[in-house]
């Protein structure tokens, strides 16, 4: 299979993908034209349809399976693909485990690691709180399959377990090098600063917002979520309770970026710096290490990022 991290500019493309996002669309001229997203476990790939009129397009919707005959050309620094032909297939002819994005990591051990970092949070009610969430079963599976973002960072299969354990290692670093900061609730808040995405987004191959999402939005479902299982946890403080809760409806940083509350206590505050520089360094590495062109050419202007990017140059 030719996976689409692999297609360089220039090249003829015959291969099967599955149809992530199809939409309608005009050109300057009023022209219909079809925008489309591409995807394979390797990532999405923007496609165009230029003619959809052509007798050697077939009419396919998100979610389809298509074999393409196209172009692929560098637009703005990112690879794009010209179709010329598209044709439905069958969801029996193909792996559907090829068409999924996956952590490059094994969900499994990062699953045992995290497991260690709550075996580590030695308060009581903290470590009973964890476990009713990561010890059981049904939560577990919703939680390694979902990705942590639709489209801008660790959005793929155990995307989410990923950029929450990269988010509580370096707030255990940072509990390590501040010796002020309460280390088991910032462990504890890191661990849970998420959980509201698994209501938050539909299962793949979906992977998109769904009604509670849209009307709610993760922070606010993660911290009723927190706010529930507390309640079946006789003494756990309540001034930590809100504490815990405050840390998770804050770990954005600032309102304009979907935190109903700023961080108000020193381990909201490292909390959220954690959780932004894992998101904006991964953000960067998929624009850049992602991208099929390989070369120190700048990869365009990245909208999230607000900058140019590009890949760092070799040790010579």
């Amino acid at each position: 299979m030719k996976y689409l991290n692999t297609i360089q500019p220039g090249e003829q493309v015959r291969e099967t993908y599955m149809v992530k996002e199809v939409k309608q669309a005009l050109t300057k001229n009023n022209k219909e034209y079809w925008n489309v997203t591409l995807q394979d476990k390797t990532g999405a790939v923007n496609a165009k349809v230029w003619d959809p009129t052509s007798p050697g397009i077939e009419e396919f919707a998100a979610l389809d399976y298509i074999n393409i005959v196209a172009d692929s050309q560098e637009y703005k620094g990112q690879l794009q693909l010209i179709i010329r032909q598209a044709t439905r297939v069958s969801v029996r002819d193909v792996v559907p485990e090829d068409f999924l994005p996956c952590s490059e990591y094994n969900i499994d051990e990062m699953y045992d690691e995290l497991m260690n970092l709550i075996s580590s949070v030695k308060t009581s009610y903290m470590h009973e709180l964890l476990m009713s969430f990561f010890g059981d079963e049904d939560f577990k599976k919703k939680f390694c399959f979902c990705s942590a973002a639709k489209s801008v960072h660790h959005n793929f299969v155990g995307g989410l377990l990923e950029h929450t354990l990269s988010v509580a290692r370096v707030c255990n670093f940072f509990a390590k090098h501040y010796a002020f900061l309460d280390r088991d609730l910032l462990v504890t808040a890191a661990i849970c600063h998420d959980i509201g995405k698994i209501d938050e987004f539909s299962p793949f191959p979906e992977n998109d917002y769904t009604d509670d999402g849209n009307l709610i939005g993760h922070i606010v479902i993660g911290a009723g979520m927190v706010r529930d299982h507390i309640k079946d946890i006789p003494d756990f403080p309540a001034v930590k309770a809100k504490e815990l809760e405050h840390c998770i409806l804050a770990h954005h940083g600032e309102l304009e970026f979907g935190s109903p509350k700023k961080p108000a206590i020193c381990e909201a505050m490292a909390l959220s710096f954690a959780d932004n520089v894992d998101a904006k360094m991964q953000t960067m590495k998929q624009a850049i290490y992602n991208s099929p062109n390989t070369s120190l050419a700048w990869k365009g202007y990245n909208k999230f990022l607000e900058s140019n990017v590009r890949a760092t140059s070799p040790e010579e």
